[in-house]
């Protein structure tokens, strides 16, 4: 199977003033393109490679480069245009998942303030996950290390903390962009992800 770049479903000035177009179009074209160009490269190898030591041998660039499709596949699903420009971004509407954020963290506020707290802390590249436990049955903040995917969790909205996701904007203040990447958060899709997991795991109890 050969995998392809998809499309954002916005322009790439589209979630300005808080990340930008050179960003999204860099991002997007240049990074999340070498990650897919790679993970096919990886696995036509591994389909040709004639011994079990070579295909041990391709498990990290198929884990790394798999992650980095799988991760910013899932991110630009994850983020939508601000009110500012007519979009739902930033726009945490009443409903089981926001229901369950104020159950667990007290407040939208104190969740989002955790979040970026954890997230800020990445030693390296990474990525900051609200995600979903289907054996605890509760939502969770979790990190993940370089591009490595979300495995314990179903992902609910996951933000990346690479350099390239904002450094030509916010440079090296971290916090600053994850404190604007809450304006074009696209909570309608977490909402969507949340409650089907959310079911799944509910009628699995019963």
């Amino acid at each position: 199977m050969t995998h392809t770049l998809p499309d954002l479903p916005y322009p790439y000035n589209a979630l300005e003033p808080y990340i930008s177009e050179q960003i999204m179009t860099l991002h997007h074209t240049k990074h999340h393109q070498a990650y897919v160009n790679a993970l096919n490269i990886a696995e036509g190898s591994y389909v040709k490679a004639p011994t079990v030591k070579e295909r041990i041998a391709l498990q990290a660039a198929l884990k790394f480069n798999g992650g980095g499709h799988i991760n910013h596949s899932l991110f630009w699903e994850n983020l939508a245009p601000p009110q500012s420009k007519g979009g739902n971004g930033g726009v945490l509407k009443d409903g089981r998942l926001k229901q369950d954020i104020v159950k667990i963290w007290g407040s939208v506020d104190k969740f989002i303030a955790e979040f970026n707290a954890k997230t800020a802390g990445i030693q390296g590249s990474g990525w900051g996950w609200l995600g979903y436990d289907p054996n605890a049955n509760r939502l969770e903040i979790v990190t993940t290390s370089n591009q490595d995917p979300l495995l314990t969790h179903v992902p609910i909205i996951g933000v990346d903390v690479w350099e390239h996701a904002f450094y030509l904007q916010y440079l090296n203040v971290k916090p600053d962009y994850l404190k604007a990447i809450w304006n074009v958060i696209n909570w309608d899709e977490a909402e969507s992800r949340y409650k089907p997991s959310h079911q799944s795991s509910i009628t699995s109890h019963l």
